[in-house]
Formats: structure tokens, sequence, C-alpha cells
């Protein structure tokens, strides 16, 4: 199968920023992007799409998160469950799923590593990102921030060489109570951790050391 030889010659490529993902959830991120994009950009945006409903399944759908993390299950059981899986995103979207996809998820069964679908969909949305020119800029603070703060970094952050280099900028504020205050700016391979909470840590750090 195209994907399959796909894995194999990801697993020395060079690895993506995205920190939430393992090695081993990257590799098939690169192995599913490049074989989308080899028939296409459009088959590639086909794909990007089927693995955002994909992904919103997991999220919205206990039991598919269930499935995907069950380690127990035999390979038939994998393989009838993905059946009715595909089925069920066909009739919710009425088009059907592309091969890539589901060729996907069934080299991830097969290897028993359906566990890591979140984090090769992260990754594999990172590498659509860049494909477009998008830089995903990930804003995070106690509360939700106002609408000009936001605005004010984004000023900045097209100031910045990243910034400059991308077609689009995507802001997005995450909300995290245990930052204590300030903002957490995380874009690209870059964090730029601005809390109360760093702050702290760090007194905290000093003050062991003085000990």
């Amino acid at each position: 199968m195209l994907l399959t030889s796909a894995v194999r010659s990801a697993a020395t490529a060079p690895g993506l920023a995205r920190r939430a993902a393992s090695t081993i959830a990257l590799k098939y991120s690169k192995a599913v992007y490049g074989a989308a994009l080899a028939k296409s950009p459009q088959t590639l945006t086909k794909v990007h799409a089927d693995l955002v409903n994909v992904s919103n399944s997991i999220s919205t759908q206990p039991e598919i998160s269930s499935f995907l993390s069950n380690p127990t299950l035999s390979s038939t059981e994998r393989n009838a469950a993905l059946s009715q899986f595909f089925t069920k995103l066909e009739a919710t979207k009425k088009e059907p799923v592309s091969e890539i996809t589901k060729n996907l998820l069934t080299v991830l069964s097969e290897n028993g590593r359906l566990g890591e679908t979140q984090g090769v969909i992260e990754g594999f949305n990172e590498l659509v990102a860049q494909y477009r020119g998008e830089l995903d800029v990930i804003v995070t603070s106690a509360t939700p921030l106002a609408k000009d703060i936001l605005a004010r970094i984004e000023t900045s952050l097209k100031q910045s060489q990243a910034g400059q280099s991308a077609k689009i900028l995507k802001i997005t504020n995450k909300v995290n109570p245990s930052v204590l205050g300030g903002i957490i700016v995380d874009f690209g391979d870059k964090t730029i951790d601005l809390s109360v909470q760093s702050r702290v840590t760090k007194l905290n750090n000093v003050l062991q050391q003085s000990v």
C-alpha cells in the first residue's frame, strides 16, 4: 500500500515542531501527508477534511475514543469497528471517506497504533498549515482575553520573522486557570511564557538552589 511504504520512508525525515504528538505519531503524519499530496492538492484537502471529522468524532463520541484506546481488541474486532466508523462518517457527511484516510486508520490498527490517532492528526494538520502558509498561534490565558489585546498580540507577531513568512496568521485563545495570570504564546516551535505560574516556578527553583 502507498501509505505503508511512505511510513517506512518517513521514519528518517526531519521532526515536526508539534510537541503534543509522539515521534511515532509524527512518522505517520508525514506519511499520510506525503501520500495525499503526491496524488493532488485536492486529495490533500479531502484527507484534511476527513481527519477533521475523525478528530471531532473522537472528541465528541466517547465510544470512538474508547475503541481507539482499547489495546485488548482483536484484529477482527478492530477491523469491524473501523468499518462501522467509516460508514458512520460517510452517512454524517454524505460523501465517501478518502481511501488514503481509510488506509491510514487501517495501518494504525494493524500496527497497534490506533491510540496515536489524535497525535497523527495534529502532526498532519501542522504540515497542511505549513503547506498553505498558515501560522497557528495558541494564546493561553487564565481568563478569556479581550479582542483588543488579541489584536495587539497579532500585530506584534506579524512583525516577527515567523509572522512575516506566514501568509495567514490564525490566533486561538485557550483558557487555562492554572497559568494564574499573564499569557503563554505558542507558535511554530516557539513558546513565550509570560505567565505568573512561570515566574513562581522560577522563583521556587532559585529558592531551592539557595537552601
